[in-house]
């Protein structure tokens, strides 16, 4: 049960690190960048996820952009129900026109409680993604980004998480 949230988790978080604007040409007078992500997910035992992962950046030069992403996903299923919340700062660099290099720290806050036994805990836990992608334009300001992601702070036996390695989608628009 706790791979399947876990995966949840992931899956909803994974779109968060995959936002970019930069690499083609964005209008002048803004170098303000916004996206994000939604995930709905379904599984065994009445299992659901819903997940939204807003993002803001900054181009700080034509190849380099900051910002801030947080991320919200509930889940809930026959024998479980949780909470996680995560915030934190991100940096892209793209180079070559398609391709970027990130890097993203989050601060996860997770409450879970286990329906049959009436167990609960909250827990903290920090990420750091590293990784890069691909980026493709599909509108005047718009971008699609295919990425892959690793925490590099992830340990197999004290994560939450299931798993260091994230794939992502994410979309952006450029103002």
């Amino acid at each position: 049960m706790k791979k399947f949230i876990i995966s949840m988790m992931l899956m909803g978080s994974g779109s968060v690190f995959s936002q970019v604007s930069v690499g083609a040409p964005v209008q002048e007078n803004s170098k303000w960048t916004f996206g994000g992500g939604i995930g709905v997910g379904f599984g065994s035992n009445s299992a659901f996820n819903l997940s939204a992962s807003p993002r803001v950046g900054y181009r700080l030069t034509n190849d380099l952009e900051g910002g801030v992403v947080g991320t919200v996903s509930w889940q809930t299923s026959n024998s479980y129900k949780s909470t996680m919340f995560g915030v934190g700062p991100f940096i892209n660099y793209y180079f070559a026109r398609s391709f970027y290099l990130g890097a993203n720290y989050q601060h996860y806050f997770i409450d879970y409680k286990d329906k049959f036994y009436d167990y609960k805990f909250n827990t903290e836990e920090n990420a750091l993604f590293l990784g890069g992608g691909y980026m493709q334009r599909i509108g005047n300001n718009s971008f699609m980004q295919l990425g892959l992601m690793y925490n590099v702070l992830w340990k197999q036996n004290s994560s939450v998480f299931s798993s260091g390695l994230i794939p992502n989608i994410g979309f952006v628009v450029g103002l």
